[in-house]
């Protein structure tokens, strides 16, 4: 977690998903072990929380942002080149560092989704799944298990398989329409809010749901979707 203040007026749309995203490279490339993660094929295994609280950056107001991720080094990383820094810069804006500390996962048996979490429907023609124009939940979670075993056991390098569903319970939020910009190129990304992913905790798939709450659930986690808390 980073606990920063703004030194200036900021409207909270102008730090976006690509600028921590990119502020998160920044930090990466001076540790020979990281400098080219940008680059790595493949997925990109960290994630991060909206800055809070969602609202406009004030001078000298308290915000929060979380960086997660399945791979301790690189969390280590991150803490190594900030705690000793008295600030930072999101795109040209001046931040003074008031914390960095590492957090220790919860034991949860639920997850909430802080952030929306993305699937493709069709990844060839870049088509994200809507629930506006398939409600089909079946589909949705069956296209989510799979993504999730596939990153897990590509960062693992097992075969692990989920006997049961991925979820014994959930409650649904709204579907949500993100608009983001790269290099001056506007898209929209279509992800889902949910209030409730509930699931049986063992000691077989324990270190598979730790894995998520790190990694996030669904498509582009490296762009902040997807990031899960625990509910209570």
């Amino acid at each position: 977690m980073i606990k920063f203040e703004p030194k200036e007026h900021i409207k909270y749309s102008d730090i976006d998903k690509y600028t921590i995203q990119g502020f998160i490279y920044s930090l990466l490339k001076n540790d020979e072990s990281f400098s080219e993660y940008h680059n790595t094929f493949g997925f990109k295994f960290f994630n991060f929380s909206n800055i809070f609280p969602v609202s406009d950056f004030e001078k000298n107001s308290l915000k929060k942002l979380i960086i997660s991720s399945p791979n301790d080094d690189l969390i280590k990383s991150m803490y190594t080149q900030l705690k000793n820094r008295s600030s930072f810069r999101l795109k040209n804006y001046k931040m003074e560092l008031l914390k960095v500390e590492i957090l220790r996962n919860k034991k949860c048996s639920k997850f909430i989704s802080s952030t929306p979490i993305v699937l493709y429907e069709n990844n060839v023609d870049n088509r994200y799944y809507s629930f506006k124009q398939n409600p089909d939940f079946n589909f949705f979670f069956k296209r989510l298990k799979d993504n999730a075993i596939k990153k897990y056991n590509a960062f693992y390098g097992t075969d692990f398989e989920l006997d049961s569903e991925l979820f014994t319970n959930f409650e649904f939020g709204r579907e949500v329409s993100i608009r983001l910009v790269k290099n001056n190129n506007k898209f929209i990304v279509i992800g889902s809010l949910w209030k409730d992913l509930e699931f049986d905790l063992t000691s077989q798939n324990k270190d598979f749901y730790n894995f998520l709450f790190d990694n996030g659930l669904g498509e582009k986690n490296s762009l902040g979707f997807g990031f899960l808390n625990c509910r209570k």
